[in-house]
């Protein structure tokens, strides 16, 4: 069984909650890491989709301790989309340009 694991890092520009979470996360930049296995019972290379880990900063409960979290993936794009709006609307209303 072929695994791989592909990384990326996204940034969060406004706190964010993910299910799973106990509290809201500080805006920052946070690494990803997917973990994919190869399927076998076809004839051209795929993969799919076994795991998604986001790795958190510390949090002032427990300062120098470092989680990592299984999310779902969908959930993370669906909270960067909304992240992203947010700060798209701030910099509008910066700019003088209410949307």
């Amino acid at each position: 069984m072929t695994m791989r694991t592909t990384s990326k890092t996204v940034v969060f520009h406004h706190p964010f909650i993910l299910s799973g979470l106990d509290e809201a996360q500080p805006a920052g930049t946070y690494q990803i890491e997917t973990d994919d296995q190869q399927m076998e019972d076809v004839s051209f290379l795929a993969f799919r989709r076994v795991s998604t880990f986001i790795h958190l900063h510390p949090s002032r409960k427990q300062p120098g301790i470092r989680q990592t979290m299984t999310i779902d993936p969908s959930e993370l794009e669906r909270a960067l989309a909304l992240d992203s709006e947010t700060e798209r609307r701030k910099s509008s209303r910066v700019d003088g340009n209410d949307a």
